[in-house]
């Protein structure tokens, strides 16, 4: 029988996590059942979010056990199909296992139009961190003509576009991020209005106040941690709050607990709103329309930062918390060719 590879969670991490906590397998390549369709990985998402899934505790998304094949957002060719709905040749994602040959069933499927643009752009600016991005902003966050929108991890798949809806919709548009290279993207291509490189400034209180001088409308929270509590005290009366991620955070065995702000609330009326993608599921379509045209229009620009090797995939999901990444990281596993 063919072989195949994937990854398996080796152990749980205790604060940030290591090699150690991966292993890489060999096992026979699954054969498809009915309805189920054979996929060869051709990309592999990495996101902060999967960080929580290696804890053995409840969240919104299912833990892995130790010893399971690892899951991610997968861009794949199809090999064999049994299904209608899908031939040989097809390409499609899905939420799949860190495998270089996957087995699905074609009803968790999507198919990937090449004509869109590559094809790894279904994992980022076309995929889940887009449509983030898109109702995080549109719907959530809700940016005004005129508003000051900060957005941390502001030069993330999530971020960046997060950045460039608001100034569509007319705002001024701050971004934070760790490195002059990111500042100089947000700035000089993306079209922010201004960005604070954190790991550069020593007060970075005073940076938010620099930035924002007329305050803060929007804050669309990817980090959490030291950032959050630099934007808090800047927020407006009847200020929006999204609260998507906080990767600040994640690696902690201990959460801490910090300065208290809720009193911030009562003095700003502001709204504060939690952020998960799947509650949209329904209109993940429409989501990537506008997105599709966006970025065919050039409204929207988008970067990857490609991991070659499927072999590299716990660097590539590693380099996340070390803020490596400029766009959405991705594993390339195998050419479209192959």
């Amino acid at each position: 029988m063919a072989e195949t590879r994937q990854w398996q969670l080796a152990s749980r991490p205790v604060g940030e996590p290591t090699h150690d906590n991966f292993e890489l397998v060999t096992v026979d390549r699954p054969e498809p059942g009915p309805n189920e369709v054979l996929i060869k990985t051709l990309y592999q998402s990495v996101d902060p979010y999967m960080r929580g899934r290696m804890r053995d505790a409840e969240s919104y998304a299912e833990p892995w056990d130790v010893g399971d094949p690892m899951q991610a957002s997968v861009v794949g060719k199809v090999l064999e199909s049994n299904s209608s709905r899908f031939a040989e040749g097809d390409f499609v994602t899905g939420d799949l296992l860190w495998a270089e040959h996957i087995v699905a069933d074609a009803g968790e499927l999507q198919r990937v139009n090449p004509d869109h643009g590559p094809i790894s752009t279904a994992l980022g600016v076309l995929g889940m961190p887009g449509v983030t991005a898109y109702w995080g902003t549109t719907d959530v966050a809700d940016p005004n003509p005129g508003d000051t929108v900060v957005v941390s991890a502001a030069a993330g798949a999530v971020g960046s576009v997060v950045g460039q809806l608001a100034k569509l919709s007319g705002a001024r548009v701050v971004g934070t991020a760790g490195s002059e290279a990111k500042v100089e993207w947000l700035t000089e291509e993306l079209g922010f209005d201004a960005a604070i490189n954190y790991k550069e400034t020593d007060d970075l209180s005073g940076a938010v106040d620099e930035s924002c001088p007329s305050g803060v409308d929007v804050y669309f929270d990817n980090v959490g941690g030291p950032i959050t509590d630099a934007v808090w005290p800047r927020l407006n009366v009847d200020a929006r709050v999204a609260v998507c991620g906080q990767i600040a955070l994640y690696n902690e065995t201990q959460v801490p607990t910090g300065p208290r702000k809720l009193a911030k609330l009562i003095e700003t009326r502001a709204t504060v709103e939690g952020l998960l993608v799947s509650d949209y599921q329904p209109r993940w379509g429409e989501a990537l329309q506008r997105l599709s045209q966006f970025v065919q229009s050039g409204d929207i620009q988008y970067r990857e930062n490609v991991v070659e090797g499927f072999e590299n995939a716990p660097d590539a999901f590693l380099g996340l918390f070390e803020g490596e990444n400029i766009g959405k990281q991705v594993v390339k596993v195998a050419d479209r060719e192959e």
